[in-house]
């Protein structure tokens, strides 16, 4: 399956939901809301005016990795879509409550929800697009998955959406605390970041019908992919360029997120540099000069390197983890393919 194929499959599962839960609104109200407009601008359908366009839509990584996962385990892409569906409708639930807690203006180089119709309603929305995922979950039994399977199913999207759920509380714990450890931080990713594609590639193997043990092995796959994607988004958030990122240069040192590179850095440095870090990471704003000195720092203890080395080590963790229990087929190629660029991706 193309990517095109891929894409507009995905698309139409995903549309075809909002409209089907627009249209079977609350009899008391309205069935043309603005709220499921609101959606549709946050997954790239609508502009801000609320006018058809197709933009960016994020890399769908997460719903790709449940259709291939589905093939390369035995079964057919297709069964997987309105899974792949939840599961990036879900995704955007989590990316709109992140952009509120975190304050961003922007996402995808477009407005974020809260910042153009306020915090309430991007709670609103939000809290709307977390229903509809499990509305095009439910949806599975019109590929042709019998309903126990799709509770199945539906318990596991639920476990996935606390477990990150925990890790971003732990997140925002970190930023009030001054002994975040590495180990504390890979748990966290774990559990934010980790959880949604060991998800994705669970459901998509179990829509297969494959053994407990295959199933098992696959979800893996799908944590080590997860935890190495995070980091090497870490790298991103200190080195990358705006145009890879849409983001500032070290705009995770501007924001004074305790990711990866500082966590290493600060395990690594002397007493008077720890002393240093500490007095940058407690100011509400940190400067120009404050972020050079960090970069300075970092160089000096060639953390970049070691970050990549860990990426490099839990992918190499996915692969093994691919190998030992997908199918021959062209979707283990791609998925094949798919752990070699997220190695290296720039954006």
């Amino acid at each position: 399956m193309s990517f095109e194929t891929f894409d507009s499959q995905l698309d139409y599962a995903i549309l075809s939901t909002v409209d089907l839960v627009q249209h079977r609104a609350a009899p008391t109200g309205p069935n043309d809301l603005p709220i499921y407009d609101v959606l549709r601008y946050h997954l790239g359908f609508l502009n801000e005016q609320f006018e058809p366009v197709r933009v960016n839509a994020g890399k769908r990584i997460r719903p790709r990795l449940c259709m291939l996962i589905c093939e390369t385990a035995g079964g057919q892409q297709e069964r997987a879509v309105f899974a792949a569906a939840a599961i990036e409708l879900l995704h955007n639930f989590t990316l709109i409550h992140d952009d509120i807690q975190d304050q961003s203006v922007y996402r995808r180089h477009r407005r974020t929800i809260w910042d153009l119709w306020g915090t309430a309603q991007a709670i609103n929305a939000g809290d709307a697009m977390f229903a509809i995922s499990h509305r095009a979950l439910n949806r599975s039994i019109e590929a042709g998955i019998d309903p126990a399977t799709v509770l199945d199913l539906s318990t596991e999207l639920h476990d996935a959406t606390l477990r990150i759920v925990e890790g971003q509380v732990l997140d925002l714990g970190f930023e009030q605390r001054d002994d975040v450890a590495v180990a504390d931080y890979l748990t966290m990713i774990g559990g934010k970041t980790g959880a949604l594609t060991r998800c994705a590639c669970w459901i998509g193997a179990r829509m297969a019908g494959a053994d407990t043990q295959r199933v098992e092995r696959l979800a893996e796959f799908g944590s080590a992919l997860g935890v190495g994607f995070q980091l090497r988004d870490d790298i991103l958030g200190v080195w990358g360029t705006t145009e890879e990122t849409g983001k500032s240069p070290a705009d995770d040192i501007r924001r004074r997120k305790k990711s990866l590179p500082v966590l290493m850095l600060h395990e690594r440095a002397t007493r008077s540099e720890q002393a240093t870090l500490d007095v940058i990471y407690d100011d509400d704003d940190v400067t120009d000069d404050e972020i050079e000195i960090v970069l300075n720092l970092m160089r000096q203890y060639e953390i970049e390197q070691d970050v990549q080395a860990q990426v490099r080590s839990w992918h190499d963790q996915a692969r093994e983890l691919l190998e030992s229990a997908a199918i021959d087929s062209p979707a283990r190629d791609e998925l094949r393919g798919l752990v070699e660029s997220l190695e290296a991706r720039t954006g």
